[in-house]
């Protein structure tokens, strides 16, 4: 049987996330405003003809699973691998720091000047309506968040862990993570998250908390032209 985690974006867009997305029963994307998101229920002959309807050109799209050459219509701007880490440490202990804040869409400009500062991979403004986001403040200024996006059967990804720059050393990102942690395993959920092969200090923190990898797998980013 096909572990949740091999088809990944197929499964959530197909199937626990599929009211968030768009397209046919060959070919899925988040709608407009998520995380800009793409899955084929057939990676080795993924037909984009069925998913352009649903893109507009220049449109930017991450994916995985698929290494042939670009299809007529499309460029692949960025070709790469990731790690798929799964937890596999205790219940974590919980965090009932006042700073660590419940994100809404009444912090989305917040969230969207954060991801700005930070680039913590596919994002949108309606991405943290995907599952449960948290936050640390300053101040006014949202300076590290992390959050909840795909979901396959029990597998829930954390997710857009990234703090500001000049606030990163202080072990946020790692707080706010170990809060989503808990809240899935309270859930039944098992956690896990993705990490691109050349971000190798996120790599060995994941590790040290306590994820394992499971596999590597191929890494996308493609337009429409």
């Amino acid at each position: 049987m096909t572990h949740p985690l091999d088809r990944l974006s197929w499964n959530a867009l197909s199937g626990l996330h599929a009211e968030f997305s768009v397209g046919t029963d060959t070919a899925r994307r988040y709608a407009k405003g998520y995380s800009p998101i793409i899955g084929f229920a057939d990676t080795d002959r993924p037909p984009f003809d069925a998913l352009a309807p649903y893109c507009d050109p220049g449109e930017h799209f991450y994916c995985e699973n698929w290494t042939g050459p670009a299809p007529a219509g499309w460029r692949i701007d960025y070709d790469a691998t990731k790690f798929k880490l799964v937890w596999q440490g205790a219940l974590p202990a919980a965090d009932v720091t006042p700073e660590i804040v419940r994100l809404t869409p009444e912090h989305v400009p917040h969230v969207m000047e954060l991801v700005a500062a930070a680039s913590p991979g596919p994002f949108g403004p309606r991405t943290i309506e995907l599952g449960e986001f948290y936050g640390w403040f300053e101040g006014p200024r949202l300076v590290a968040m992390a959050g909840e996006r795909l979901r396959a059967g029990q597998y829930h990804e954390i997710s857009s862990v990234c703090t500001r720059p000049d606030f990163q050393g202080r072990g946020l990102a790692r707080r706010l993570t170990t809060k989503l942690i808990r809240q899935q395993m309270l859930r039944n959920e098992i956690p896990f998250l993705q990490v691109m092969r050349d971000n190798v200090g996120a790599h060995k923190l994941y590790e040290r908390m306590g994820f394992s990898v499971y596999r590597e797998a191929n890494a996308r980013i493609v337009t429409m032209v």
